[in-house]
């Protein structure tokens, strides 16, 4: 067992929200990445000094990594990094983190996996129990993208496509699958922001999400499963031609 203190991140020294949050992403960020492995013990006292930050901060962060399952701290021990077999690996944050690291890719191929499991089932569902409100919105979404995607705007396409899924994910009337929003839109996040997107977005994306949105819309579940099926795995596609 080793001990360690990381090395130091960019902290605002304006607010404790602030600081809290600062400590807290840079924690995360080394324990997810694996730059502290599993077994690691990080001192309380050496992080406040490290972080230039009261030591209730240090701890406000330590116990939010604690309810993900990614550290472990005991009295008179410190803290220790736990193995990913202990995380909560359908945390938002985490899942951000680890797509900080060397094996983003490899995170990505199985988050699509959850997502093939979950998306053409909720698309299904909003076939069924979508309000007018929220097919307009699934619609107004498509027509966001195309701009974007004509554009070039990745930026504005990913805000777009978050937006789309989203509606989709509530769509459906399942508390449990809308709850997963935040994880669909963290695997989007990850491919813009880790440049695995193309420059411009592929038309056939676009098109497929529009061939959802008016399966929805119609009411006709099977094609709306199939189209968002087909969203995926060009998704997956995507990604390994990004890798190759």
């Amino acid at each position: 067992m080793t001990t360690a203190v990381c090395q130091a991140g960019s902290v605002p020294t304006d607010r404790r929200p602030a600081l809290h949050a600062s400590v807290l992403d840079d924690l995360g960020r080394q324990v997810a990445t694996g730059e502290l492995v599993p077994g690691t013990v990080l001192r309380i006292d050496q992080l406040d000094e490290r972080y230039g930050v009261s030591r209730s901060v240090v701890r406000e962060a330590v116990r939010v990594l604690d309810s993900m399952g990614l550290v472990e701290a005991r009295k008179r021990v410190g803290v220790r990094v736990l193995p990913s077999t202990s995380w909560n690996v359908f945390d938002p944050r985490v899942i951000r983190w680890r797509l900080d690291g060397p094996g983003r890719e490899q995170q990505l191929l199985s988050l699509g996996d959850v997502r093939r499991g979950v998306e053409p089932v909720a698309a299904e569902l909003a076939a069924a129990r979508a309000t007018p409100d929220q097919c307009g919105a699934l619609m107004g979404a498509v027509m966001q993208m195309a701009v974007h995607a004509k554009s070039g705007d990745l930026e504005a396409y990913l805000v777009a496509d978050q937006l789309f899924h989203s509606t989709l994910l509530a769509a459906s009337g399942n508390e449990m699958l809308a709850a997963l929003s935040d994880v669909v839109g963290e695997v989007l996040a990850g491919r813009t922001h880790h440049d695995l997107m193309p420059a411009t977005p592929n038309p056939l994306a676009v098109r497929l999400h529009g061939d959802v949105a008016e399966a929805v819309q119609s009411g006709d579940g099977a094609a709306a499963a199939a189209a968002m099926q087909a969203i995926i795995t060009e998704a997956s596609d995507a990604l390994r031609d990004a890798d190759s």
